[in-house]
């Protein structure tokens, strides 16, 4: 990828590194160099464990219905195409009264930039408080028919007041969910998105590479 090319994308996944932010109860992230050239290796290999909800990641059904998809069966058709940046302006949820104001259309996929993209939020100790995505809010969401949502903090449901809701409302809907961005260098409007989970066969979920392209601000489009 050249200069001029790469330099029209922005890259919304996290780093992912030894010892990284996780969320609580979760298996951390460890990455360790087996193998080391400087060492007397033949070769730079390094060792990868961690939960497949670590970093930026993609939600599948399965994750929250029993019956549902794994992350492997997810349509790409969901995970590439336009989608909607939106700075939610309420400090502690995205709720249903805020995004009836955006007016939101079946087929869409959302991305919603919130308090918590004001900083590198995984350099910093986990918060409680992050902003999520309140009950009423994935409800509203699921019956619109959006194709994908997507928020920047680990889970889009509350710590303190539970996300199972959250989850199931959208997962058992089709809806599938991207979780863990970094939306800080991503301004309100419309892009071109990629994001592509590992294909793990059964997954629950996967990390992911997401990276957004700005579009003409023209009539949306899915």
């Amino acid at each position: 990828m050249n200069d001029a090319f790469s330099a029209n994308w922005i890259d919304v996944s996290i780093p992912l590194k030894d010892g990284m932010l996780h969320w609580p109860g979760d298996p951390p992230v460890s990455i360790t160099r087996v193998k080391d050239i400087e060492k007397g290796g033949s070769a730079n290999l390094s060792m990868m464990s961690m939960g497949t909800h670590s970093g930026t990641h993609v939600d599948a059904p399965v994750h929250f219905v029993p019956d549902g998809r794994g992350v492997d069966e997810a349509n790409i058709s969901a995970l590439v195409g336009h989608a909607r940046v939106i700075e939610i302006d309420d400090a502690t949820a995205v709720t249903a009264d805020e995004l009836a104001s955006h007016r939101i259309r079946k087929g869409e996929r959302l991305l919603f930039k919130t308090r918590n993209s004001r900083g590198p939020w995984y350099e910093l100790p986990f918060m409680e408080d992050f902003v999520y995505l309140s009950d009423a809010g994935a409800r509203f969401l699921a019956d619109r028919g959006v194709k994908l949502v997507g928020i920047d903090y680990l889970s889009a449901g509350s710590y303190r007041h539970g996300g199972k809701k959250v989850h199931q409302s959208l997962l058992s809907s089709g809806v599938w969910l991207v979780e863990g961005l970094d939306l800080s260098a991503a301004s309100s409007g419309s892009y071109f998105m990629i994001c592509l989970p590992l294909r793990l066969v059964g997954g629950d979920g996967a990390p992911a590479r997401v990276v957004l392209r700005g579009l003409p601000q023209s009539p949306r489009r899915t």
